[in-house]
This record gives C-alpha cells, structure tokens and sequence, in this order.
C-alpha cells in the first residue's frame, strides 16, 4: 500500500462493540474466515486491459462486519464477486483469496459451485436482474435449500415460507407462488435475501443489501443480519454507499477510490476523525434528516444539517398504525385549476389475470401536484407508491374517481389514446438494469425517445446524447458500452438521462437515486434541482430515503398499505410528524453515526421486543 492507503486507526485500538481495527482486533484468537492479499481484478475491454480493483489486502474474522465503501465504478463490488468466480469473461482476478484453508481465486468451476450458496453466499445489488424470471420465487428458495441439504419437498416448502415471514413479505403463502415482475422491488429484495440466508453461510457478501428497501424493513434486515452472525459466527462483507446503514452495521471499513483502497480502520475512527481527502468528501455528501438549505442555491448536504430528535412511543401496541384517516399539515393540499399531476378519489387496480383475483392498490387517493412542484412519495415497500407512478401514465388502471395528467384525463383511457400524453411525461424506473435494453448500447437508449418523438439524427442526435451523459456526470465515451458493461450506479443514472432526454413536463422518479453512492448522490440531486429550476418540469419523487426527499421536495405524502396517511410541507412533516406510522418511518432512518445509531437501535429494539406481536399487520 501506498502512503494514502495505510489504515488510520492505531494498532490494538477497539471500537465500543468490542472489535479492533485491522492492525489488532480483540478477534485474533480466531482464524480469519477470508484472507486476501494482493487481490486484483482486470477486465479486458476494447483491446486492452482495464483495472477495476488493485492490491486489496485484508482479513474477515468471525462474526466480523466489514464495509467496503466507495463511488460507483470504484470496485467494490467486481473485488467481491470475484471471490465466487462471478467475474464476465472478460475479467480476470489474481492474487490470493483463501476462504478457511481454500484458495478461492482460480478455484475450479465444479468445486468452486459446492461453494457458492452453502458456504458464501451474496445478496445481489438488482435483484430483478438476479431472481430467475420464469420461475416462482418460493421455487428459488426451495431450490437452494434442496441443492445444499438435505430436505425434502414438503420440509423445504415450510422452510422456505419460514424465511419469507423472517424477511416480513406479506402474505407468505400466496408469494410463494408469485413470479419476480409480480412483486414490488423491496419485496424482491426480500427474497434474494432470504435466499442468501436460507443455508446459514460462513460469508455473506451483502452487495447494496438495503438498496430498495425502505426504513422500516431496512431496520428489520440488518437486525437479521447482525443476528447471523452472532448465530453461526458468520463474517460479512457489506458494500453499501449508505453510511447510515454502515454506522449501523460495520466494525471495520475499507474506503476504496479508483479501485484502490486509500482509507482502511475501525467504522468510529472513520466517522469520528476521517484522515483522507476522499473520505472526507464522501462523509460530506452524505444527507442528513432534517437538514436545511440556507440561502437559493446552497446545498443542503453535509454535516451543518441537524438530526431530527424524535421521542420514542412508550407503547407501540397502542399506536393505531390501521388508521387511515389522513392527516394535512397547513399547506398538505393544494387548490389550483392548474395541475401537472391530479387524483381525486382515485383508486388503482390490478386487474384479474387468470385464477389470480383483482389487486386493489390504492385506495381513494386525493393528491395534486402543481406545475414545477416536486412532491415527495414515502412509505414501506408495497404501499402503492409505485402504482400511482405507474397509474400516472396508463399503465394500470384507475377504477374509480378520476386521474388527470395536464388536465387530460388518463382514467378509462386506452394506450393509443395516451401516445401523445405520454412524450410530456418522463419515468425513472426503480430497477435500471431491466429497465434498459441490454441489446442495445447506452447512447442508443438515452438517443431513442430523440429518433422516435423528434426525428433527430447525425451530428444533432450525438449532440444531445453527449450532453445528457454530461448532465449526469458520465465520460462521453461510455456511449459505446452496454448496460452489463456498467455498475449499477451508472445504470441508474443513464436511466436519469433517458428520461430527462424529452425535457418533460412531468417526471416521475421512482427510486432515483436508490443505487447511487453518496458523493454521486449529492451531485445527482443537485442536478436534479438545477434541471427542475431550468425546464420547471413538475415532479412525483418516489423514495424511501425520506432525507433525499426532504432535500428535493417542497412537500411529502405518506402511504401505507395504499392508503394516504399523511400530506405536509417537507419541513413541517419531518419537524413534527402527526401520523403515528410517519413517527415510525423518521425513527427507523440510521444516521451516519456508530455511537449515535447504536443508541437509537438499541432503544428501538427495546421497545419493539416490549411489544412483539402488538404492532398492526
């Protein structure tokens, strides 16, 4: 390691839960589960050799959490997937990575599969990309199980329904028989979690594990996770660009740029006292709840915001979380004959497919939004957040009251009907690496909606698509490669561009910036407020990072099992919540603190242990 590289914290020197940096951990008594040295990985692109990762060195003990932090493209995730032999044929991995006594890199295919799921397993950043398409997601489960024990059908099923209610997917029995595009991106998450879970592995590699997951749910998975370790002793390597869930969960932390480790020491001297520049920006960018913009213009990030103080509920039994009665803040609702986006009364449906009965979504829903207005979407994981996104441009169908976009009404609408409706209206999709043709290049993707709805071509379609790559902060010469070609990060931001190609009147961003590290984060939104401030598109913000939505909105909606709970101006909703469930969501949000996360876990852990079993499904 160079210079830059040496981990910051003083040998023998232990964190408060107990463990101790690299250079003496009170965990030597044991054997390091993963040894690397010198680990390498290159992949061969356009007739030359290009370096992802170079001269990672590490151990992972027992019952170890180590965070490997970093901007998209820094190699994070290719160092970690080579450990499995999961690298494209174009990679390449050297040096040494040695799981116990065996030596990973290089290890043969056969071998090397009686490896993956039992004794390493990963939870993948995309898990529509990583779910089998065809077949149920309770078959995937059960084929893991089946593949690495010893169990039959019917023990497996149960097993398999066990850890689905584990990772709390509503309604188990009906899941299980459920095929990935049927079941919302946090739901799915879930399963690759519980999967990842299912046969107790020595190493779990969590790639972005909380990546779709809101709050809540978020709270709920890394407790698993700290539970496995302490269960089996597991050691686990989390690559994540959320430092709140890092502070939550890390004992050690490796801060890598470029594909080279510059920072490496325990989680509370990094946050505490960061050494290197770069380290020092990512803590920068990173959003703090509650945090305020000062002057028009001046970012909010960093850390002059304030972390909201939020008293916990003595008696979470008590709390009426069934209630669907909603609660307006002055200001929740707005009255205008000038809408970009309205529903009155609006209730979504999923139709009926076969024996599969109709879904109703949301219900009765009362919300507008005024042109140049950036509302804010939040609430758990199949709360009917993405449905109205969805609603918004024909793609499901309201059955009752009414959904206009522009004044033109989308409720009762055929898609022919809504082709010229739909160039006004832009659409971030949550999952980007199914959401972009991996047949096609990305500048073709970002150049498609230019050919199609304004005939460009030539020099004036290059131009175009040259430009938004450099509005959302990616070289030119990435027009030419595919999305399999690119982190998930990247991905997620061509998405951005693709639907910002069109300059629409009316963009809903689901998830946005749900993949993206924090420093890109920061440079994303900030854009995202520039273009706003610029073109004045309006704007549906779908998230569950409620401080990302504080930042960008002016106002936010809270759902909750497709109800409509909660509707205010984004400080006065952050400041003082009404709605019980909304207390919840701003309790569950980790802060980018170890001392400070602890103690909010602790005393949420508490109180929901006090009360197991009274909280409303």
């Amino acid at each position: 390691m160079s210079q830059d590289q040496q981990p910051t914290g003083a040998p023998g020197q232990t964190d408060p839960a107990g463990h101790a940096d690299s250079a003496g951990r009170t965990a030597t008594a044991k054997e390091p589960i993963l040894s690397v040295k010198d680990l390498s990985v290159r992949f061969w692109v356009g007739d030359e050799w290009f370096t992802a990762a170079e001269g990672l060195t590490y151990d992972l003990h027992p019952g170890e959490v180590l965070a490997i932090v970093g901007e998209s493209g820094s190699g994070k995730s290719q160092s970690s997937m080579s450990l499995m032999g999961l690298l494209p044929r174009n990679g390449r991995a050297s040096g040494s990575a040695r799981l116990g006594h065996r030596e990973l890199v290089g290890l043969a295919e056969e071998r090397m599969q009686h490896v993956r799921g039992n004794e390493i397993s990963v939870i993948f950043q995309e898990p529509m990309t990583a779910l089998n398409p065809v077949y149920t997601v309770g078959f995937q489960i059960v084929e893991t199980l089946r593949v690495h024990t010893v169990m039959g059908p019917k023990q497996a099923k149960q097993e398999a329904l066990r850890l689905m209610r584990l990772v709390e997917i509503p309604d188990p029995e009906d899941r299980f028989n459920a095929f990935p595009h049927q079941l919302s991106g946090g739901q799915r998450q879930r399963i690759m979690i519980a999967q990842a879970l299912a046969c107790q592995p020595k190493l779990l590699i969590a790639d972005e594990p909380t990546t779709a997951l809101d709050v809540t749910v978020q709270a709920e998975i890394l407790k698993l996770m700290r539970e496995l370790r302490e269960k089996v002793d597991a050691g686990i390597i989390l690559i994540t660009h959320d430092m709140g869930v890092v502070a939550d969960m890390a004992d050690r932390m490796l801060v890598m740029k470029q594909g080279r480790v510059v920072e490496e020491g325990t989680a509370q001297q990094i946050f505490s006292a960061p050494q290197h520049p770069y380290t020092r920006q990512l803590l920068d960018a990173v959003p703090h709840l509650g945090s305020r913009a000062g002057e028009p213009g001046a970012t909010a990030f960093g850390s002059s915001g304030q972390d909201v103080e939020l008293e916990y509920v003595d008696d979470l039994a008590a709390i009426p979380l069934e209630s669907n009665d909603t609660y307006e803040h002055p200001g929740g609702r707005i009255e205008t004959d000038h809408t970009a986006l309205r529903l009155a009364g609006a209730t979504i449906e999923y139709p009926a497919i076969g024996r599969r009965k109709a879904f109703r979504a949301a219900h009765s829903i009362d919300l507008a939004i005024a042109p140049g207005e950036v509302v804010g979407l939040v609430g758990e994981s199949g709360s009917g957040k993405t449905t109205i996104g969805r609603a918004a441009v024909g793609l499901i169908p309201v059955v009752e009251g009414s959904l206009t976009v522009g004044g033109i009404e989308v409720a009762g609408k055929k898609n022919k009907d809504l082709r010229d409706l739909r160039k006004t209206v832009g659409f971030v999709f949550q999952d980007p690496g199914s959401s972009l043709n991996p047949r096609l290049p990305i500048g073709e993707s970002i150049g498609e909606p230019l050919v199609l709805h304004e005939k460009l071509k030539g020099p004036e379609l290059s131009r175009r698509v040259e430009q938004m790559l450099e509005s959302v902060q990616l070289p030119t010469s990435m027009r030419n490669r595919y999305p399999h070609e690119l982190s998930g990060g990247q991905r997620q931001r061509i998405g951005i561009a693709r639907a910002l190609t069109l300059k629409p009147s009316l963009l809903i961003a689901d998830e946005p910036t749900s993949a993206l590290d924090v420093s890109v984060q920061a440079k994303v939104l900030t854009l995202f407020r520039d273009l706003q401030e610029q073109y004045g598109f309006a704007c549906l913000f779908i998230s569950h990072d409620l401080a990302v939505v504080e930042m960008v909105a002016s106002r936010i909606a809270v759902m909750r099992h497709g109800h409509l709970l909660e509707i205010g101006p984004s400080s006065d909703l952050v400041a003082q919540p009404r709605h019980p469930y909304t207390q919840r969501l701003l309790a569950a949000v980790p802060v980018p603190d170890p001392v400070e996360q602890r103690r909010r876990r602790e005393a949420r852990d508490a109180l929901l242990e006090a009360t197991e079993g009274g909280l409303a499904s």
